[in-house]
C-alpha cells in the first residue's frame, strides 16, 4: 500500500527543490527527516512538512505499518511562474521568474 501527499504551488524552483530531494529519495522516513531538519535550507523545511503529511495520511489508512515506511517516489514538477519586471539602465527593463513547484512525495512499505 501506498501513502501520498502533494504541495501545490510552493514558491520554490522545481530546481532548486530537486537538490534537497536528491538527499533523501529511497531513504527511510525517520531517516530522511533526519537529515531535512539538520538542513539549512528552505526547501528542507517544506519537504520535511509534505513528507509528515504523507506519514500522516499513512496512519490513516489501517492496512499501512508507519514505522516500515520508506520514500518510493519524490519528485518536483513546474508549476505556473510569476513575472515581474524590475527597472535597469537607460530606461530598459528585465523580466524576473518566479517560479513555482508542484511536490509530490509517494511513501510505501519496506
Amino acid at each position: 500500500m501506498e501513502a501520498r501527499a502533494v504541495a501545490r504551488y510552493v514558491r520554490i524552483s522545481p530546481q532548486k527543490a530537486g537538490l534537497i530531494m536528491d538527499e533523501v529519495r529511497g531513504k527511510r522516513v525517520e531517516e530522511a527527516l533526519r537529515v531535512l531538519s539538520f538542513s539549512p535550507k528552505k526547501g528542507a523545511r517544506l519537504l520535511k512538512k509534505l513528507i509528515d503529511s504523507a506519514v500522516a495520511n499513512a496512519g490513516a489508512n489501517k492496512e499501512i505499518d508507519v514505522d516500515t515506511l520508506f520514500i518510493k517516489r519524490l519528485y518536483a514538477d513546474q508549476g505556473p511562474v510569476m513575472k515581474r519586471f524590475r527597472p535597469r539602465a537607460m530606461g530598459r527593463a528585465t523580466r524576473i521568474r518566479k517560479r513555482t513547484s508542484h511536490l509530490t512525495v509517494i511513501l510505501d512499505e519496506a
